[in-house]
């Protein structure tokens, strides 16, 4: 498979392999829709966007049926073959063309300064190198292109952020397909040289007691439009 650039993505194809995971996660995201409100923020997140746009870590794709009809192109790159199958049925459903593409963060195949506005949704909690991966974002987006983000990461109190952080040194990891509970994604944005622009945290589910997952924030963030410095093709 090519995108559009042209670039293969063959040598990204098993860049995560979490079979079991990703049944789990399928199933409950679905039911997060309308028992979590999920359905919601995913309209919150990903209204007023257009032109050409890039998902980093699409999963299942349920933010496909979202995206409003400005939004000239999705290319949806996940690196999980499970969850990957399952979100090119959804963009079969969509209604903007959405390429659905394999591929890690950390290495997107696709060209620099490409696309207008990029969308990440609960991704940067599992990646390896958030780092590496927040520079390609900032490669591929054209300067001044915007990022939409939805994020869970460290929150609460003493007591909750000691949990979190015993929880990533020991079994969540593992048991949720390379999933950490104690980053920060506004911090680990604003590190990487993007200008962030309003965020709110809000805790998910916004009922019963709060979960070490639960302490999310959504907002938004731009690549500086003076930005010469993101590299090469």
């Amino acid at each position: 498979m090519q995108l559009p650039s042209g670039r293969s993505t063959k040598v990204e194809r098993d860049a995560v392999h979490h079979p079991v995971f990703a049944r789990c996660y399928a199933r409950l995201s679905v039911a997060a829709e309308t028992r979590a409100g999920m359905a919601e923020v995913r309209r919150a997140l990903l209204g007023g966007l257009s032109g050409r746009v890039i998902e980093i870590g699409a999963g299942n794709g349920l933010n496909f049926a979202h995206y409003p009809g400005t939004v000239s192109e999705i290319v949806a790159v996940e690196p999980e073959r499970g969850l990957r199958a399952l979100a090119v049925e959804a963009a079969l459903r969509a209604q903007v063309p959405v390429d659905v593409a394999p591929g890690a963060a950390e290495a997107l195949p696709v060209k620099s300064e490409a696309f207008d506005a990029a969308v990440l949704s609960l991704v940067l909690c599992s990646v390896r190198d958030v780092p590496r991966a927040l520079a390609e974002l900032r490669r591929v987006l054209r300067p001044g292109g915007e990022v939409r983000f939805f994020e869970h990461g460290r929150g609460g109190g003493p007591v909750m952020r000691l949990t979190q952080r015993a929880l990533d040194r020991t079994v969540w990891p593992a048991l949720a397909g390379g999933c950490h509970v104690a980053r920060d994604p506004v911090g680990a944005l604003r590190e990487a040289g993007f200008e962030l622009g309003p965020y709110r945290r809000v805790l998910m589910p916004d009922r019963g007691p709060a979960l070490p997952t639960s302490y999310c924030v959504m907002g938004t963030a731009w690549r500086p439009a003076g930005d010469a410095a993101a590299g090469g093709s």
